[in-house]
């Protein structure tokens, strides 16, 4: 019964997703919200230019419904639905300001840096008073082990990086024709079955209803990209993994599920401390997706690839929890 749930809730999403499309973008490419691209970017993207954007509204217009839908019908509403409801609306209403800004206003860098981080602090510090209100565990178990430690109130300098780091790595990733749909799929399938073999429903149903978002967008996303998701949708992807990881207190395991959003964070961290310390560049373009396309891979071979790289890591961070 539940794993037909899970499925209806991915199929509810998915056709969600692609009925709203045919509708949102016409109408974002009637108000203009077309994207910007950067001239220091890969010259085979200056002819995405204008392609709409901030197509994330759709996404989190399917998965809040998706999931209102098939909790009111098959579970009951939790203080966890709740909670990664708020993250993820809250998280999609930053990045869609940000959105706002850039295609709007015509300030291609959007929010400043000072700017988004005040929000998303914001957000995860009401996450994490709501989350000790109601006596969630601060505890931290080491993935594969026996191994647990109580953090305490260092549980909260936890929280705030992941949701922090999380919306922020998942944005790096968005950079490629349906590569972040792609790799968010993949992540929150992955999420979808430890919740349901931890019989946590309510996170299975919100995840299940992220895959079949993400995977509704990624038939108009794919490339070549009639819509992008733009901040709207990868800042509340972002935060969205990051607290259905916390709330099934598979925090460390993040790390692997979502290797490919650990990746693409850490060769720009790699390509800034060397630019800065040594004048030099590892990459020929960070984040890493755009360094392979530099050497001469098709856009497409990037994005299959790194989908492949991910599905390693899912499958790699399921075994770990279930398997070992």
């Amino acid at each position: 019964m539940v794993e037909q749930v899970m499925m209806f809730s991915i199929v509810t999403a998915f056709f969600i997703t692609v009925l709203l499309s045919p509708i949102f973008i016409p109408f974002l490419r009637r108000l203009k919200f077309g994207q910007s691209i950067r001239e220091e970017g890969p010259k085979s993207h200056q002819k995405k230019s204008g392609t709409p954007t901030m197509g994330g509204i759709m996404i989190l217009l399917s998965i809040v419904i998706t999931t209102l839908l098939m909790t009111k019908k098959f579970a009951d509403f939790t203080v966890e639905t709740y909670l990664l409801l708020f993250v993820t609306i809250g998280y999609g209403l930053l990045g869609f300001i940000d959105d706002f800004i850039k295609v709007v206003m015509k300030r291609n860098l959007g929010l400043t840096s000072k700017q988004k981080l005040i929000g998303q602090l914001a957000i995860a510090l009401i996450f994490y008073i709501v989350y000790r209100q109601h006596d969630f565990s601060t505890v931290l178990h080491i993935p594969g082990t026996n191994l647990s430690f109580d953090l305490g109130w260092g549980y909260i300098a936890l929280m705030i990086f992941m949701l922090v780091g999380g919306s922020n790595a998942v944005n790096l990733t968005d950079g490629l024709d349906g590569l972040l749909s792609g790799t968010a799929a993949i992540a929150f399938g992955a999420y979808a079955v430890l919740a349901w073999n931890q019989q946590q429903y309510d996170v299975a149903i919100f995840s299940t209803a992220v895959v079949g978002s993400v995977l509704g967008f990624l038939v108009f996303n794919a490339h070549p990209a009639k819509v992008f998701m733009g901040d709207t949708g990868s800042l509340a992807l972002g935060g969205a993994i990051a607290t259905v990881a916390i709330l099934t207190k598979l925090e460390i395991l993040l790390a692997i599920i979502g290797g490919v959003f650990v990746i693409e964070t850490l060769s720009v961290m790699i390509q800034v401390i060397s630019f800065k310390t040594t004048g030099k560049r590892v990459f020929r373009m960070s984040p890493l997706h755009h360094h392979y396309e530099l050497i001469g891979w098709s856009e497409w071979r990037v994005v299959v690839t790194f989908w492949a790289i991910g599905l390693l890591f899912a499958i790699l961070g399921i075994y770990i929890e279930v398997w070992m």
